[in-house]
């Protein structure tokens, strides 16, 4: 399938990387420091912004220092815990600076310590610092729209997260799904991939032309 569109969003953790081991083993060591494994088993995490996690697991007056462990553990277990995804650098090596985003749930300084140490170095990048309501709520995707000029419409995502798919279809943006951590079968999007290898993309008068398949 061909897609003319004004910028490309493109989630990171599933989506042009995978940190996913280190992701569960932070996480599981931080329920255990606060005493929910039970609980922590039953909540979804992939794709959510660790403050809507921590929400679901603990009272609100210590969401703000819990977040802060979570961070400070994650960001401690970035050097060898984060690998390149098939075909990322050579998609993003081919897209202008400036009709690119990464869009993620992570804070600013785990997301930034994560593509620095897969080489990725995004013109602009969403986090859940930047926003009020993260995914699957629209708002991020809608920012990085707003902030790159794009009319949303004529956006596309890119996400491996139902979450993140869902914030990208309230937004009113095209989709499409990678297979990377999540079944074909769980994915509501316009086109369904294995991973960015299955997709090509070069620069056009006035935006960027993609062909994804399968």
């Amino acid at each position: 399938m061909k897609i003319t569109a004004d910028a490309l969003l493109f989630d990171n953790d599933g989506t042009l990387v995978s940190s996913m081991e280190s992701v569960v083993r932070c996480w599981t060591r931080w329920a255990e420091e606060y005493g929910v494994t039970e609980e922590f088993a039953r909540v979804e995490l992939h794709g959510r912004p660790a403050a809507d996690i921590i929400g679901d697991l603990l009272p609100a007056d210590r969401v703000a220092e819990a977040r802060r462990r979570i961070d400070e553990l994650e960001v401690e277990d970035v050097p060898g815990g984060v690998r390149l995804l098939p075909g990322t650098l050579d998609l993003l090596a081919g897209l202008p600076q400036e009709r690119w985003a990464v869009v993620t749930s992570a804070g600013r300084a785990l997301a930034e310590a994560r593509l620095a140490e897969a080489g990725i170095r995004p013109g602009l990048l969403i986090t859940a610092d930047d926003i009020t309501r993260g995914k699957p709520d629209p708002e991020p995707f809608l920012l990085a729209a707003g902030k790159l000029g794009a009319d949303p419409a004529r956006c596309v995502v890119f996400e491996d997260a139902p979450a993140g798919l869902a914030a990208a279809r309230a937004a009113g943006m095209r989709t499409v799904a990678l297979t990377t951590t999540t079944s074909r079968e769980e994915l509501d999007a316009d086109i369904v991939v294995a991973d960015l290898s299955a997709v090509s993309a070069r620069a056009v008068d006035g935006g960027v032309e993609i062909i994804a398949g399968e």
